[in-house]
């Protein structure tokens, strides 16, 4: 497992979310940060020294969800299973549920983000984190996608949307 020794702060920030190809505006997501690991449901992982590491919302989901605007967050302490609900993200579109990506204990959650909940739309893979997590199994996050794995997913699911 390689350790990233810090997560990305202000990546999302620097880029704009649109470009325009002839009359059609088409969504152009931010890079996907190196390091970070990526679940199925559009989850990241920032691996940190110490079997920790920060969870938070991929730039693709946070693009489809528009303007969120309540984050219903695990309380520090609260024990999460891989690939379980841990919490709920609320849009002006949808409630949607959030995944675990690995499994361990919540060390503590942004408040920032849960006080402004468009931080998340605005910084997804910076100051827009969620929770901080003590692994329990950090081998889980080998099974991650990498970034590279990660736009190729999204690429795919881009085309499977446009068919």
């Amino acid at each position: 497992m390689q350790i990233t020794p810090f997560c990305l702060s202000e990546l999302g920030q620097r880029l704009n979310n649109l470009f325009e190809r002839g009359d059609e505006a088409v969504p152009t997501f931010r890079k996907t940060p190196q390091g970070y690991k990526y679940t199925r449901e559009h989850e990241w992982i920032c691996p940190e020294a110490g079997d920790k590491g920060k969870v938070g919302l991929a730039d693709y989901a946070q693009f489809h969800l528009g303007d969120i605007v309540f984050l219903d967050l695990p309380t520090p302490g609260t024990k999460v299973v891989q690939s379980k609900k841990m919490g709920e993200i609320e849009s002006v579109k949808a409630v949607t549920d959030l995944f675990a990506p690995a499994s361990g204990r919540v060390l503590e959650i942004n408040q920032t983000a849960a006080d402004e909940p468009t931080l998340v739309n605005r910084d997804p893979y910076g100051d827009g984190w969620l929770v901080r997590l003590e692994l329990s199994q950090p081998a889980e996050i080998d099974d991650l996608m990498d970034s590279d794995e990660y736009d190729r997913f999204v690429a795919d699911s881009s085309e499977d949307i446009s068919d």
